[in-house]
């Protein structure tokens, strides 16, 4: 028991996902799944994974390609692969899910997703929803049409002058730069993300975090945010299915919880019949980081414990 680390193949066909497993003592209630968000990596989610090992849940995640050390190199930070980028990130968390089913068979098993894993994992259970007993979606949010399409538009002219491994301010400022406009006198640029200083430091003081996405990194977000708003793909996840999405009210990522009720809503009216929603007050996008985040563990532990009947 205990901390392990490996890798297994990405369906890319070059890298080697960097995958983490938390094995907790005792007798194992099920299994949850990490789903990481953009800029970031499996590791930081250790202080969640450590809480639900000593509640007898093993915990596993991988870094996205792109991400943590997944990625082959500094150069590769930010960069997927060149083509089904969205089915294969899809496709790479599902290798990770064989993994662990492998190891515990039937175990309930629960898929976590944060923010651009969120939306990863939407995309994951229109194609693997069956073979969960629940999913929780972090720090979720929406696109509107119309920034979606400006931004592969925009991304597609960058990439046909610059290439797809070029790091663009552009596309940067379209994606963050709206994010600090509810945060009064702010310390750094990226306060957005929770209300704990040292968090906030960490992550811009990470050489894995804090750096700028390639084109083909925002390529591959437009990609899965367009494949899961379509009406026809939310058919798909099944619908008992239970969801539980989790947020916080001052995060810029969900437009302050309007976003994440969207979805919700979207689930809704497609017949999913399974669905809870919390929104907490004063958090910010990082809901497992927050000031709260100990009453944040209790309400997602309680969530699954609820769920997997154990």
């Amino acid at each position: 028991m205990g901390k392990k680390e490996f890798r297994i193949p990405s369906r890319d066909g070059v890298h080697k996902l960097h995958v983490v497993l938390w094995e907790p003592e005792g007798d194992i209630r099920g299994v949850v799944q990490i789903s990481h968000g953009m800029t970031e990596m499996i590791e930081r989610y250790e202080d969640f994974a450590l809480f639900l090992n000593k509640n007898g849940y093993v915990v596993i995640g991988n870094d996205h390609l792109g991400h943590g050390l997944t990625a082959g190199n500094a150069s590769d930070l930010g960069y997927f692969c060149p083509e089904k980028m969205g089915a294969t990130v899809v496709t790479d968390l599902h290798r990770t899910t064989r993994i662990a089913k492998k190891k515990y068979p039937h175990k309930p098993y629960i898929l976590f997703g944060h923010s651009m894993g969120s939306f990863i994992a939407r995309r994951y259970i229109m194609t693997y929803g069956m073979e969960l007993d629940g999913a929780i979606i972090c720090g979720t949010g929406t696109k509107s049409r119309l920034v979606l399409w400006s931004g592969k538009w925009t991304a597609a002219i960058i990439r046909l002058v610059c290439g797809d491994q070029f790091r663009s301010k552009l596309l940067e400022k379209g994606a963050f730069s709206s994010y600090q406009k509810k945060i009064l006198n702010p310390r750094t640029e990226n306060d957005w993300l929770t209300r704990d200083e040292s968090v906030v430091d960490f992550y811009r003081n990470n050489p894995y975090c804090n750096f700028n996405f390639t084109v083909n990194g925002y390529r591959t977000l437009f990609d899965v945010l367009s494949f899961i708003q379509d009406k026809h793909h939310i058919r798909q996840i099944p619908d008992s299915l239970p969801l539980l999405f989790v947020a916080g009210e001052a995060d810029p990522v969900g437009n302050y919880g309007k976003g994440v009720k969207k979805v919700y809503q979207s689930y809704q009216a497609a017949g999913l019949k399974d669905l809870s929603i919390k929104l907490y007050p004063e958090d910010r996008h990082e809901i497992l980081n927050e000031l709260d985040k100990d009453t944040v563990y209790q309400d997602i532990l309680g969530w699954i414990l609820e769920k997997t009947k154990v």
